[in-house]
């Protein structure tokens, strides 16, 4: 049995893909979650074989600390992620499967649901799970000059947060958090944040 946890924002959405792996001869959910601190202890708590996640409820740079903090050579008793991320978020994706291409796998968050048990399968398994499509958007997309934690701090200020609402989030500083910003307006040449959300948007780098 696959042992897996979810951590998904949405009681729903995450409701509806526990019913369906559940269902799965070969899969076990052992938890659900849609919290950072919710899913660093039920990871502790259940060791998973494979946690599905969204960016949603943990970032691409929390995720890679994670997987960064275990210890190596371990890899059989490890947990391994798999990410469901949007397309227009890839520009974080190409230094994380560099180093971590067989701990991490990417779907596109709009795969059928049957694609995911699938990718849990292959992830248990020691196999790579990216899909094609993504692959092809993170190299469409030009080189950022946002730093991995200007992209967090932007990624969250699109979501029409305020500076100390984006603080909490982030773990900073609300002074942190204006220094992100207004080093990211002068990198995107915006003059205001949302300016600098679609700049940033458009060019793929969040």
């Amino acid at each position: 049995m696959v042992r897996t946890l979810l951590a998904l924002q949405g009681g729903l959405v995450r409701g509806a893909l526990a019913r369906l792996l559940a269902a799965e001869d070969d899969i076990k959910v052992v938890g659900e979650v849609e919290t950072p601190h919710e899913f660093r202890a039920a990871v502790r708590a259940e060791r998973p074989d494979v946690a599905v996640v969204d960016v949603d409820t943990l970032t691409l740079e929390h995720l890679t600390e994670l997987v960064s903090a275990e210890p190596t050579g371990r890899t059989d008793s490890t947990t391994r992620l798999l990410v469901l991320i949007e397309q227009r978020r890839t520009a974080r994706l190409a230094p994380v499967l560099a180093e971590h291409g067989r701990r991490i796998g990417f779907l596109s968050h709009d795969v059928p649901p049957g694609r995911i048990a699938e990718a849990v399968r292959q992830l248990a398994a020691g196999e790579v799970v990216l899909d094609p499509e993504l692959v092809v958007a993170v190299l469409e997309m030009s080189d950022s000059p946002l730093t991995p934690r200007e992209r967090e701090v932007l990624d969250v200020a699109a979501e029409g947060h305020p500076v100390r609402e984006i603080a909490v989030k982030l773990s900073l500083s609300a002074g942190t958090v204006r220094n992100h910003l207004s080093r990211i307006m002068a990198k995107t040449g915006a003059r205001t944040r949302l300016e600098a959300v679609r700049i940033a948007r458009e060019a793929g780098w969040i």
